[in-house]
């Protein structure tokens, strides 16, 4: 079955969840900042394709079954850029991967794209290997840089109805030289900019749509529950209580700028964090935690169960997002719950992973706007 108009969706699961290909049942890790594990989730569109998602270390990592036959690789979400690509052989200067490197060789659907074609003009960093076909380089704000080979590929998504959903010809980056900030999880970036190469942008020119929607479970739910990420015309987000902001985005470019940029915390302009830390001791009840090295100067508390504290609301243009204390105090050991937010200098404000939790979040390129709405994101 070929990719229709319908959608699709995937789940997000916690980290601890036995349904993450990365759960250890003896020995659980929580990194200090927190860590989402994600996992599929049916769409109740009839036949709709979904896939496995998950996350690690507050990255995202989405499953995508690539090549003929479709070999899973878990990229990393990132909605700060376009390209998608995977760690492949041979590989020149690979970072360690846990699982094995794709195999262009073993895929029967993977074919180099010339050096003379469109799609290589649209990386900045694009040159001819002797055999006239398309290398790149590209490279991220971490320092993190991956060269290889353009190519297209199959991608394979399941969907509801148990038949597998067929994507062709996604133009995806081979990575044979890799480095920077990744873990032995890490087998690529999945890019979910707003540029042509993103994957956002191929599956739309499909659905008819430039559009997904997200919606993640609390840092601290139950690790069985789970929310979603939705492509295609399945992720519209309507109806009551939905808050929409005009999204800051130009045709062909990549990043959202007032929303997610792929970090856990939410960095604010010093004064304003200053002043709000502040407020926040005067409100809580509770004397906070200086005490401890670990914590550094983050503003935390102990506390035996959710944090009682006041709900803070995010003032974008048109559209109030009020946030609950369980988005914005996560709990990075056992008993103690430290404010999600941090100031920055760099003038990059940015909402993050914890502020977004228990909403549902619309971002169509189309339109050029971002949609929330308060919800329940175990039971979408």
């Amino acid at each position: 079955m070929e990719a229709n108009n319908v959608g699709f969706s995937v789940q997000l699961i916690h980290k601890n969840s036995p349904n993450s290909p990365f759960y250890n049942s003896d020995k659980l890790h929580m990194h200090k900042n927190g860590i989402f594990y994600q996992v599929p989730k049916k769409s109740n569109a009839p036949n709709s394709p979904f896939t496995r998602v998950t996350s690690n270390n507050g990255d995202y990592l989405m499953k995508l079954p690539l090549g003929t036959p479709p070999v899973d690789v878990y990229g990393l979400v990132d909605t700060g850029s376009d390209l998608v690509w995977a760690q492949c052989t041979p590989c020149q200067g690979c970072y360690k991967q846990k699982n094995p490197l794709f195999d262009p060789i073993r895929s029967k659907t993977y074919t180099p794209i010339p050096c003379d074609s469109n799609e290589c003009n649209l990386v900045f960093d694009h040159s001819c290997s002797p055999q006239k076909l398309c290398t790149y380089g590209y490279s991220y704000a971490d320092s993190s840089i991956t060269k290889g080979m353009l190519a297209r590929e199959t991608v394979t998504f399941s969907s509801t109805s148990g038949d597998p959903v067929v994507v062709k010809d996604i133009v995806f980056g081979c990575g044979h030289n890799n480095t920077g900030n990744f873990n032995e999880n890490d087998m690529g970036i999945i890019g979910l900019g707003g540029g042509p190469l993103s994957l956002v942008s191929q599956i739309g020119k499909l659905y008819g749509s430039k559009r997904f929607s997200q919606c993640l479970v609390p840092f601290h739910a139950d690790p069985h529950t789970s929310g979603t990420i939705s492509f295609g015309n399945d992720s519209d987000v309507s109806g009551e209580g939905v808050a929409t902001t005009p999204l800051v985005y130009e045709e062909g470019q990549t990043p959202y700028l007032v929303t997610l940029e792929g970090t856990p915390a939410t960095y604010l302009p010093p004064e304003f964090y200053d002043h709000l830390v502040e407020e926040l001791k005067k409100q809580i009840n509770l004397p906070p935690i200086d005490d401890d090295p670990d914590l550094g100067t983050q503003l935390c508390y102990e506390s035996e169960t959710n944090l009682k504290g006041p709900i803070l609301t995010a003032h974008f243009e048109g559209a109030d997002v009020k946030l609950m204390p369980s988005q914005t105090f996560i709990p990075p050991k056992d008993g103690v719950f430290c404010f999600a937010m941090a100031a920055t200098t760099d003038g990059l404000y940015i909402f993050g992973n914890f502020a977004q939790s228990n909403v549902l979040i619309g971002f169509d390129l189309d339109r050029k706007t971002v949609s929330f709405k308060s919800t329940d994101c175990s039971k979408q």
